[in-house]
């Protein structure tokens, strides 16, 4: 698995970007990304946080709250971890085309260290009940994708 800089320390700026939630929700709903599709032609695709794309927990993230089973204020933790910037270009890094593989679960735990070594109580809690969903959902049904 490769983790950039900038993934690794994708907490770091968590309370900075706080501000920038609301324009970040009307992304999110407003997003025409369709969940992604089974490895197969047919199947069930299940989540796995362990190892999952930038665009697929975005997609993931997405579908909830289109479900009505997130909220955004829940959703702003996995926001934050689909979010990326070029340590080159200080750039965004289009999730769309960056096929890295992330373990997430990872990221949330070591930004729950960063948030705590910051003494930021309400941000090592949002990132623990980020967690603590993303262990519930592991190995959930995703997606079925049925021919007829």
């Amino acid at each position: 698995m490769q983790v950039t800089s900038s993934a690794s320390s994708i907490f770091s700026g968590y309370a900075a970007r706080s501000t920038a939630a609301s324009a970040a929700h009307a992304a999110v709903t407003a997003s025409n990304s369709t969940d992604p599709a089974p490895s197969g032609s047919d199947g069930v695709k299940t989540v796995d946080f362990t190892h999952m794309t930038r665009q697929e927990l975005f997609d993931w993230m997405n579908s909830e709250i289109r479900s009505g089973k997130m909220s955004f204020e829940e959703s702003s933790p996995f926001l934050g971890m689909t979010l990326q910037v070029s340590a080159e270009t200080g750039q965004p890094v289009d999730m769309r085309t960056d096929t890295t593989v992330y373990d997430f679960t990872a990221i949330a735990r070591r930004g729950i260290d960063g948030a705590r070594s910051r003494n930021d109580e309400a941000a090592a809690k949002r990132l623990e009940e980020a967690l603590a969903l993303m262990q519930r959902q592991q190995g959930s049904v995703a997606m079925v994708n049925v021919k007829v």
